[in-house]
């Protein structure tokens, strides 16, 4: 896992961040830093942004941004998606972990047992994953904050739980059990090769905007399902027992316990019915 960033750091790794820190959440900030990343007043920010990060920009890109916002949304790349229907992609470019879910519906992070239950509050939806997996892909500043459907499918309602906002960066989910604590919402995917899949967004440190295109109703594997505005964030996915395995070559990597880079719409595992190598 890469490491936090100082900012982060001082935050939750030192007792005078852990105050700003309270004192950043209590005061709704994050209203504050929302008015001010969507208006013109934020446009300088772009080029900073980009440069600390590394994101390729010219200088005609830059002033074609009216505000933070539509340069952190911006749709300005083509993404490859793996056809096969059989093939598990990722949904999202970012950093993807893998955790089992124990025969109690709990699945453990940087030393936090989550509880399934905690994460969706529906405890009958809870019971259908235990012993199955959780896939957790982390998305970080640089990363394209779009991501799109794995498969061919139907979507029931979008189930918003509202939250804190703590960042999702090693020194926070190692401080805090934030995938229970953050703003986040789920969706069921009732997906024609993986079975029924939950998939969580969660909202990340000051501003966790989550927007989703469609509640309930059909979806095409590699459709947009929504974006994250203005931070990084998370995409949390339970599948049920046997319905997917990994590439040996992503469980290779992942059994060194470190993240493994993904794109959107890479392969990196197979339905209960495909065969293939990886």
């Amino acid at each position: 896992m890469n490491k936090s960033s100082p900012a982060v750091q001082f935050l939750y790794g030192t007792k005078p961040g852990r105050a700003v820190l309270s004192l950043v959440l209590s005061t709704r900030a994050d209203r504050c830093a929302v008015r001010f990343l969507r208006s013109r007043w934020s446009r300088p920010v772009v080029g900073w942004y980009a440069r600390r990060h590394n994101i390729p920009l010219t200088p005609a890109q830059q002033k074609s941004y009216g505000s933070f916002r539509e340069f952190f949304i911006r749709e300005d790349r083509e993404t490859v998606i793996d056809a096969s229907p059989y093939h598990l992609i990722s949904p999202c470019d970012g950093y993807l972990s893998v955790h089992p879910i124990r025969a109690d519906s709990s699945f453990a992070i940087k030393g936090f047992s989550y509880r399934v239950r905690d994460l969706l509050q529906d405890q009958h939806l809870a019971r259908r994953y235990q012993g199955g997996d959780c896939l957790i892909f982390r998305l970080e500043a640089s990363d394209y904050h779009r991501y799109c459907y794995i498969d061919d499918g139907f979507q029931g309602e979008n189930h918003f739980i509202p939250g804190a906002l703590h960042s999702v960066q090693e020194a926070a989910c190692s401080s805090f059990p934030v995938y229970t604590l953050n703003r986040r919402m789920w969706t069921l995917l009732n997906t024609e090769h993986f079975g029924p899949v939950v998939q969580t967004e969660v909202g990340a440190l000051v501003v966790g905007g989550i927007v989703p295109q469609k509640s309930c109703g059909r979806f095409r594997r590699g459709e947009e399902m929504g974006r994250f505005e203005l931070a990084g964030s998370t995409i949390v996915q339970l599948f049920e027992p046997g319905r997917i395995r990994l590439l040996p070559r992503v469980t290779m990597e992942l059994s060194l316990g470190k993240e493994l880079r993904v794109r959107q719409g890479m392969w990196i595992g197979m339905g209960e019915e495909g065969d293939g190598h990886g």
